[in-house]
């Protein structure tokens, strides 16, 4: 009997079609056996213990290593396999594991699976969403380190045929790590969201996903025809004949446009009528400057400095900060380069400043960014040495995250003269201070843009957070992640009035959020009065295809359309009309 085709909905969350047999992997429980040891015995299994945690730290590390490699690093994903690696080291999992096994004489699989369960209930009680999904990520790290005692191999791809389309409940970050695009073509998933890691990571590795699929793998058997579009958000299960053209054909004509897109590398972005629009490439990692480079980026608009920072005992001092900035400015040969400063809580930097700063209940909105920066004004001088030290071999600008107010800026610019003194003391003279903007991504920093303009030399919104803390929505929260709206129109409102104050104020005014990158904001952007923007170095040639085709003129039409609509469906329905056809 031949099976009739079928329809399913979700989220789409990595763009792109995918067709290929399905492989379904099975969610299943592990088995923890559960004995006494004797006390003799203790020290033997607190060391088998200490073994399965030193080959997880590794193979995290392993994958952390993947994860920077990827020709668009995916931030979030590598901030998460820090937060793994911090909870096999000395945490409350660790520590409780052990305090169990000597206690309650029982082994080591038995005990992790305990300290699990107690920690999720403390979480639970909390009833906090953020603490939930922390929850959940503990849970990954004692899964892990179980597989390792009980000596599982584990690589859920491993035996996936070249060119499937993975169906799964879950796909774990740490997992969706292991995925190598050239033998999977798609995936879906019945739990995630748009902003979760795994999401993340298929944007990175250019997979096209779905997320939210409720009845994903009913009536699907292993080896079935099945169609990804992570475009439309649909997932159709054993196509009849027509439909399968139909996506062979889309799959034909993208694979066409991606190689007209690439001879777009040296076209000016300009608009059909004559406006010049910057397009800069976001950046994780130095050696990402060379694939933005062979995209046509004009430009880093964004340097997220992390990386400095992470999985080391220390800081960086200031010598070596300056040493990779002044690198990446000669690399860049005369392009701009925008300097993130330090964007992450006093907890992922604990051990190097000493247990000085606590943890934050909720880290998001804890100690991070600028806000640690000013409370640990070494951290923060260091590495504003090192900017000005390499703005003296190339344009460099400073972008100070999380901005909350007009004083964090005031005491920023005030810093930053008193380290020029110090510098011009040592014989180091900077030829003038680089431009200096804020990062435009809480709602108080929107709404306060006119007087931030009076101590700004320019504004960078980052959509992102701007989105999450406008709209109380946690990115990776799978349960909210379909409320999560960068086209939500107070989040528009706020993009308006921030650009319309950098307009006011004769400041340069970027965007460095996902929208940067969506082909389909494009128009509605630029008629915002947005000049610059900045992205994933691979979304910037369809974006340059959309400038060069678009008036300034259909833009602002457009914009002024789009911000007079009040519901969220009308605005999603609005951008996917496009004001340029695909096929041009």
């Amino acid at each position: 009997m031949k099976n009739e085709e079928r329809k399913l909905t979700g989220i789409g969350v990595a763009p792109g079609i995918a067709i290929g047999p399905a492989f379904i992997i099975e969610q299943s429980g592990l088995p923890v056996p559960e004995y006494e040891v004797p006390e003799k015995q203790l020290d033997k299994e607190l060391k088998r213990f200490e073994g399965a945690v030193i080959k997880v730290q590794r193979h995290i590390s392993q994958l952390r290593q993947k994860a920077e490699s990827l020709p668009a690093g995916a931030e979030d994903m590598l901030l998460l396999l820090d937060a793994y690696k911090g909870m096999l080291s000395g945490s409350r999992l660790v520590r409780g594991v052990e305090d169990i096994i000597q206690k309650q004489r029982i082994n080591a699989e038995a005990a992790i699976q305990k300290q699990i369960a107690a920690l999720k209930a403390s979480f639970a009680a909390m009833d906090d969403a953020y603490l939930a999904a922390r929850a959940e990520d503990v849970g990954e790290v004692g899964n892990r380190l179980i597989r390792s005692l009980l000596q599982q191999n584990y690589n859920p791809f491993a035996e996936a045929p070249e060119g499937c389309v993975i169906l799964a409940e879950e796909i774990t970050p740490a997992d969706a790590a292991l995925m190598n695009p050239e033998r999977v073509a798609g995936f879906a998933t019945v739990l995630g969201g748009a902003e979760g890691h795994a999401a993340i990571m298929a944007r990175a590795l250019g997979i096209p996903a779905i997320s939210g699929v409720a009845t994903l793998t009913h009536g699907v058997k292993p080896g079935d025809m099945v169609i990804i579009d992570g475009r439309q958000g649909e997932i159709t299960i054993h196509p009849e004949a027509a439909t399968l053209h139909y996506y062979k054909q889309e799959l034909t004509k993208k694979r066409q446009e991606d190689k007209r897109l690439k001879g777009l590398r040296d076209v000016p972005a300009i608009t059909a009528d004559g406006t010049a629009i910057s397009l800069q490439a976001n950046m994780e990692l130095p050696r990402d400057v060379d694939t933005a480079l062979e995209s046509g980026a004009k430009g880093i608009g964004l340097l997220r400095t992390e990386f400095m920072f992470m999985n080391r005992p220390d800081l960086p001092d200031e010598d070596e900060q300056y040493d990779v900035l002044r690198k990446l400015v000669h690399k860049l040969d005369g392009r701009p380069l925008t300097v993130r400063t330090l964007d992450v809580g006093g907890e992922k930097l604990a051990t190097a400043l000493g247990d000085t700063v606590g943890e934050s209940v909720n880290p998001a909105l804890g100690l991070r960014a600028i806000r640690l920066g000013l409370k640990q004004p070494k951290l923060l001088d260091a590495q504003l040495a090192a900017i000005l030290r390499a703005s003296m071999h190339g344009p460099v600008r400073i972008l100070i995250p999380m901005v909350s107010s007009v004083g964090q800026m005031k005491q920023v610019r005030a810093r930053l003269l008193q380290i020029e003194r110090r510098l011009h003391k040592r014989g180091i003279r900077i030829k003038g201070l680089p431009p200096v903007g804020a990062m435009i991504e809480i709602p108080s920093a929107a709404l306060i843009a006119d007087a931030l303009a009076k101590v700004c030399d320019f504004f960078s919104i980052g959509s992102n957070d701007l989105t999450q803390y406008t709209l109380a929505i946690d990115r990776g929260d799978e349960r909210v992640a379909d409320l999560y709206d960068p086209f939500h129109p107070a989040v528009l409102r706020l993009i308006q009035f921030t650009a319309a104050a950098g307009w006011r104020a004769n400041i340069p005014v970027a965007l460095c959020g996902e929208i940067a990158g969506d082909r389909r904001a494009t128009g509605l952007l630029l008629g915002l009065g947005l000049r610059e923007l900045s992205m994933s170095p691979l979304r910037l040639p369809a974006v340059k295809h959309e400038i060069t085709q678009l008036t300034l003129a259909r833009a602002l039409d457009f914009a002024e359309k789009l911000m007079n609509q009040t519901d969220e469906k009308e605005i999603r329905a609005l951008l996917a009309s496009s004001l340029v056809p695909r096929g041009k």
